[in-house]
């Protein structure tokens, strides 16, 4: 048995069955990560062996005296580096936040504790987690995990590279424009973004406006993906805007599901969104399975101004992105990576009535989605426009499409494919669809209904089993 091999769901069955102790799995991930980690960079400010040793053998001897925490009982855990763990750095990869050492955990962070899980250290993210590429001034770049000469994705890059590296069981990411989708197409491994309060964040500085960024859970397995949202979702009243209304134990209930579904196929948008050679190609191939599974797929249309929806997205990112940072450019902006300098100057001169009037955009967007989701169970999208690129490069300046180039007016216009299901709240599932000629994994995007997770989560266990010559296959490194 190769601890490190199994999934997040066989490790807790084990320890809790006593066939394998904390102590044992803890050792097995420390060796990997040891032995893995400096070819990658995907986990960051390690903490001290012997102190997780110690906490895995308290684990265990919890268990002896009958008494578990939780699912994810003594098994190792990073929280990303936007995320507070008392004790541990949070540098939010910018040199400004090189020595911040907070004293209390984050919700998420208690949350996952309290689930039994020990913290190894955190996932690395791009500065400020903006952009879809994980480096930074404080840690350096993550190196893709089926190729560590190109990118990891992000900003939840480090997140899922540990998963594909069998560095960590399970990862939490987080997702503002695919933060969390995009990493874990370029990864092969699935990743949830939830529907938004339905993992509440604090403690946050906004509880009303700031609703476009949300925590959610990534995984190498669809189980193990549904075991971790429910340690992670669930209302706190310090979040007004939090949801309930998941079943308690759905995770070990949840069924597949996909004969009958009705899934709409949204492609590039009727030509309007620039893709990579292969892209497309490789959703249809996702699509096909999802069709042998009894899915009737449909080509449809947006109906909506990509142009509309993108500057009302713009609107939104550059007001809340400008204030989150602002603290930090008052200390230098010399300090500051020029792309948060650029969101942040953006947004220097907009008017409350602008802000607004974005707000009304969204409103109208959302209410377009309803109706196209009257039609279809789940929409889908690729979840990225190219595949994984030069690491060195801070961002594709252009797409190369079948037809030419296609340039790049944003530092993150080349993800625009993501922005949909964004700004209208609704929760969306990566899944992967294969692998490139050269090796390199692509993803699909899953759109839900309206607070629709569970029928994302079974529609995927349904997808998975149908995937699975994608699942196993292993890069050429051979540090799997």
């Amino acid at each position: 048995m190769v601890i490190t091999e199994l999934s997040a769901n066989e490790l807790s069955q084990a320890i809790h069955a006593k066939q394998l102790s904390c102590l044992e799995v803890m050792q097995a991930y420390l060796q990997r990560v040891d032995q893995v980690n400096p070819h990658f960079n995907a986990l960051v400010s390690l903490q001290d062996p012997l102190t997780l040793l110690a906490q895995a053998n308290a684990c265990d001897e919890e268990l002896r005296q009958g008494h578990s925490r939780g699912w994810l009982q003594g098994m190792p855990i990073a929280l990303k580096d936007l995320v507070d763990v008392a004790g541990v750095p949070t540098t939010c990869g910018s040199p400004l936040l090189r020595d911040n050492i907070p004293t209390q955990d984050a919700l998420l962070t208690r949350r996952m504790k309290a689930a039994g899980g020990i913290v190894i250290g955190k996932t690395n993210t791009p500065e400020w987690g903006l952009g879809s590429h994980t480096f930074n001034e404080v840690f350096g770049t993550t190196r893709n995990a089926y190729n560590p000469a190109v990118s990891a994705g992000g900003s939840s890059g480090g997140a899922a590279v540990a998963l594909a590296q069998r560095l960590l069981p399970v990862a939490d990411g987080s997702d503002f424009m695919g933060s969390l989708r995009n990493p874990a197409a370029w990864n092969n491994v699935f990743g949830l973004r939830p529907s938004q309060g339905r993992v509440p964040a604090y403690p946050a500085g906004d509880v009303w406006v700031s609703q476009l960024g949300t925590d959610g859970p990534m995984a190498r397995t669809m189980r193990d993906l549904a075991y971790l949202l429910q340690v992670m979702a669930g209302p706190d009243a310090r979040a007004p805007l939090s949801l309930s209304g998941l079943p308690q134990g759905f995770a070990k209930t949840l069924q597949p599901q996909a004969k009958g579904l009705r899934i709409g196929w949204l492609g590039n948008l009727d030509g309007y969104l620039p893709m990579e050679a292969g892209v497309l190609d490789a959703c249809e191939n996702g699509l096909k399975r999802l069709q042998d599974l009894g899915c009737h797929v449909e080509p449809v249309a947006l109906g909506y101004s990509p142009e509309a929806a993108w500057q009302t997205w713009l609107a939104w990112r550059r007001v809340l992105t400008a204030s989150r940072i602002a603290p930090m450019v008052a200390k230098g902006r010399d300090l500051v990576k020029p792309e948060a300098l650029w969101e942040f100057d953006q947004a220097a001169g907009m008017k409350a009535s602008e802000f607004l009037q974005a707000s009304t955009d969204r409103t109208a967007f959302y209410q377009h989605m309803l109706g196209l989701m009257a039609r279809f169970d789940v929409l889908v999208l690729p979840s990225c426009q190219v595949w994984p690129f030069d690491a060195s490069l801070r961002w594709p300046q252009q797409i190369q499409t079948p037809n030419g180039a296609v340039q790049m007016d944003t530092y993150h216009r080349w993800m625009e494919v993501v922005l949909y299901a964004s700004l209208a709240g609704l929760p969306a599932l990566n899944v992967p669809v294969g692998f490139s000629a050269q090796g390199l994994p692509m993803g699909m995007q899953l759109i839900g209904q309206p607070q629709g997770e569970l029928a994302l989560l079974s529609l995927g266990l349904a997808y998975e089993a149908a995937v699975g010559d994608w699942l196993t296959f292993k890069p050429e490194n051979g540090l799997f």
